[in-house]
């Protein structure tokens, strides 16, 4: 493989990079992405001193960069409202996400119907009164054995994460267990601090 190969190839994965980034429903990741792709394609344009393509792409990375930043330093006020199982509002949310959380958790199955093994914890959280998440569980003694915990894709940053483990503390929860589909979910129980323990990942608190 040749110098110029090599050269259009390091072209390529950048514009690959760009584009993938449009198909990320988080935002934050979005940005990462296109930042990465961004820098690799200015590279590019500088190796072959196309410096219009250069400077274009040297301004998306600042303004990525600055957006990121954004993101992680403002600071999103969450409330944590507590619903019956059988609550219709509930039920609409998950209605209208059902596609995502579907997707995000392969197979599934949300009976919130009345049994003994039914939910008995479910909250919707909000920020500035919208419903931004869903956290359904099963409690006893303490424990709350997690059935879905799910995230507005715009508000996959942890935030959401980071304030369910303070408010859920005040709820009388001293430990979360998570036995559900881990394809897309192994960066937040890793941040979040769960630990594997023969399949359930548990996370004192």
């Amino acid at each position: 493989m040749d110098t110029k190969m090599i050269i259009e190839l390091v072209g390529y994965l950048g514009s690959a990079l760009v584009l993938v980034s449009f198909l990320m429903t988080s935002v934050f990741k979005l940005r990462v992405v296109n930042t990465v792709g961004s820098v690799i394609f200015m590279t590019y344009a500088l190796i072959i001193h196309s410096y219009p393509t250069a400077i274009m792409n040297f301004c998306l990375v600042l303004i990525n960069l600055h957006f990121l930043w954004k993101m992680r330093h403002t600071s999103h006020h969450y409330d944590l409202v507590k619903v019956e199982p059988g609550d219709s509002y509930l039920k609409y949310i998950i209605s209208r996400q059902r596609e995502d959380i579907e997707a995000c958790f392969p197979g599934i199955q949300l009976n919130l119907d009345a049994g003994s093994e039914a939910p008995n914890r479910c909250y919707i959280i909000t920020c500035q009164g919208a419903p931004v998440g869903i956290t359904i569980g099963r409690e006893e003694d303490e424990v709350l054995n997690l059935v879905l915990d799910y995230s507005y894709p715009e508000y996959r940053d942890f935030s959401i994460g980071e304030f369910l483990v303070r408010r859920l503390r005040e709820e009388g929860i001293h430990k979360l267990v998570y036995q559900g589909p881990t394809e897309h979910h192994m960066a937040y129980l890793s941040k979040m601090g769960f630990v594997n323990r023969d399949g359930r990942y548990i996370r004192e608190i």
